[in-house]
């Protein structure tokens, strides 16, 4: 039988390239998004798909449903979907940080835990959560995305500490700069919370707002959405898959950078850009 898995966040970027490169693979793909306007598009491509937003528990609840309808068994969950409320600390409100948690950290933690038993009762399973550079080093005017992740690295480490003797793996992807369509998905987020005019700030915004709404084109290291999927298929056919998977150089050098170096000296590389 051919290994099933569901994968968040497919209308674009990583997890639509995740959804087409795993089928090719030969597994079977429940690709979800959070309109239907992008499910039907998926269809019409050769893809299972359905509605999931992690902003409404709902859909999670219904997404879980329709996997038990489809097959009983889920070899494997990919948690994807997210995006990025830019701004300064000190300038983003409760309800910024409440809405991006929402979505990049609780709505992953629910999908996940109604998924466990199914795993459970299977004896095995492979949860693969896509966290980032920015889960192991703070970036500037990125708070609250860089809070999500470093969330879901803490969370996603005791989980797999307590899923040992289970059969049930749970991994972490890392990507620094891959191609998507986060920065323009960031502008709305950045328009809603972010009262930058008023801002101690607001001169140091006009650059933001520059790299923010004007393509400067890609970054220098920036890799294509595949080199993702090359990463999650590598943790989900391993015997042994690692706990993480490093994707594109800035992650490679931030994690060695983070061990090696002070805090205070990692804070002015950083700093420099």
């Amino acid at each position: 039988m051919k290994k099933t898995i569901l994968i968040t966040g497919c209308s674009s970027g990583i997890g639509y390239d995740a959804a087409h490169g795993l089928k090719a693979q030969g597994w079977r793909v429940f690709a979800t998004c959070r309109q239907l306007v992008d499910c039907e598009r998926l269809i019409a491509e050769g893809l299972e798909s359905f509605v999931l937003d992690y902003a409404d528990e709902a859909t999670i609840g219904a997404a879980v449903a329709e996997v038990k309808n489809r097959t009983t068994r889920l070899d494997a969950l990919f948690n994807n979907g997210a995006f990025a409320c830019p701004g300064a600390v000190e300038d983003l409100p409760r309800a910024a940080l409440r809405s991006i948690f929402e979505v990049n950290l609780f709505g992953y933690h629910d999908l996940t835990r109604l998924l466990i038993p199914m795993m459970r009762a299977q004896g095995a399973g492979r949860i693969v959560n896509c966290s980032s550079v920015l889960g192991l080093v703070g970036a500037k005017w990125r708070g609250a995305y860089v809070a999500t992740k470093f969330a879901m690295e803490g969370l996603s480490d005791v989980l797999r500490i307590e899923m040992r003797g289970t059969g049930i793996e749970v991994i972490l992807i890392e990507p620094g700069p891959i191609t998507s369509k986060i920065r323009v998905n960031a502008i709305p987020h950045f328009e809603r919370w972010i009262d930058w005019q008023t801002s101690a700030r607001r001169e140091e915004y006009t650059r933001l707002r520059h790299r923010l709404y004007e393509s400067i084109g890609p970054d220098p290291f920036e890799l294509p959405a595949a080199a993702v999927t090359k990463a999650l298929i590598r943790a989900l056919e391993s015997r042994h898959p690692k706990p993480r998977y490093f994707v594109t150089t800035p992650t490679y050098l931030m994690g060695a950078l983070r061990r090696l170096l002070p805090t205070r000296a990692l804070d002015w590389l950083i700093a420099k850009g």
